[in-house]
């Protein structure tokens, strides 16, 4: 089983801001397209009735054999299916017989029309509604659960609801997951400003299209959109959710400190120590159940953990490892 002291890339990955920025350019979205396409996996579209929200999810089935286990996995924050990440996952995962479910979260990926109340992150109850209508879908399946970054934090917070909900998880992979809001917005505030820039242009646009969808509910005018993250995090706050303030929406997501030491879903956790939008600071007073695993590597940035090529990468190979020993030790080894 692969483990975070197997990933040792050259030198010259050896940067949180390199392996950070090559994860999101095109040659690495390209060839996690080229690796999916060549498998040619049956593609099903579906629209899943989640808490009273429609969410959209796309079922890849392995092709020419029945599926040995179902994965479901979630993007990051202004990521989708697509992202570049949720590609090389899936394309490994189906080779190695998985059926695989990419979820997208409202207002991501081409999904903004299907609700007219905009994403934020505390909206876990029609996550996990849809999780458990990928249950009900593939019945037959052990269902495993993966996730990056803010999808990553997703996943966590599912499996700590899992046994209560009925929804029955093999294991849960996290991948440089969001632990608290609050230290992530100042990393973002304080560090490189191409992070800040980068995620503001994303959500600026979303907002913009949520807008242009539905304009008699939401009035983003200039004023409102060229405010700084925390200040445009602030108004949507008081908005659209019942939150006091900013503190207690971050407190409703966080799973930092002691918020996972009951969870009772096996879980590994992946972080990368240069990571420069998630503080790694954060995980050293983590405290997780002894069927939990935090690994953290010297190396990886944010989500990338790129190998020689700058294309391929570990996270994928980690998290597929991990879900096939989880199936082995379900099956008695």
């Amino acid at each position: 089983m692969l483990t975070a002291t197997d990933y040792r890339p050259p030198a010259w990955l050896r940067s949180g801001h390199l392996q950070s920025l090559l994860a999101s350019l095109p040659p690495r979205r390209q060839a996690g397209e080229q690796a999916l396409a060549a498998l040619r996996p049956h593609s099903e579209e579906w629209r899943l009735a989640a808490a009273g929200a429609i969410l959209q999810a796309f079922h890849l089935a392995p092709p020419g054999r029945a599926a040995r286990a179902a994965a479901l996995l979630l993007h990051g924050w202004e990521g989708s299916h697509r992202s570049s990440y949720l590609r090389h996952t899936a394309a490994l995962l189906l080779r190695r017989g998985f059926a695989v479910v990419l979820l997208n979260f409202r207002d991501h990926g081409d999904t903004h029309h299907l609700n007219p109340e905009p994403f934020h992150s505390a909206r876990l109850d029609e996550v996990l509604a849809a999780a458990l209508a990928v249950q009900a879908r593939l019945p037959d399946l052990p269902l495993l659960l993966a996730g990056f970054s803010l999808g990553g934090n997703f996943a966590l917070r599912l499996a700590r609801a899992a046994p209560a909900a009925g929804l029955a998880l093999a294991h849960v992979a996290a991948v440089c997951p969001v632990l608290h809001g609050a230290s992530g917005l100042r990393a973002l505030e304080n560090g490189l400003p191409l992070y800040h820039w980068y995620f503001m242009r994303k959500w600026r646009a979303s907002l913009r299209r949520k807008r242009d969808l539905f304009p008699e509910r939401h009035r983003f005018d200039a004023a409102v959109l060229d405010r700084d993250m925390r200040g445009l995090t602030a108004e949507l706050v008081r908005r659209y959710t019942d939150y006091p303030d900013l503190d207690a929406y971050f407190e409703a997501y966080a799973i930092a400190g002691e918020r996972l030491a009951g969870l009772a879903v096996p879980a590994s956790i992946l972080m990368a120590a240069d990571d420069p939008v998630i503080p790694v600071a954060d995980f050293a007073t983590l405290r997780l159940p002894a069927s939990a695993r935090l690994e953290i590597s010297p190396w990886g940035g944010h989500c990338g953990f790129l190998l020689a090529d700058g294309r391929r990468g570990f996270a994928e190979r980690w998290i597929a490892s991990r879900f096939a020993a989880a199936l082995g030790a379900a099956r008695g080894g």
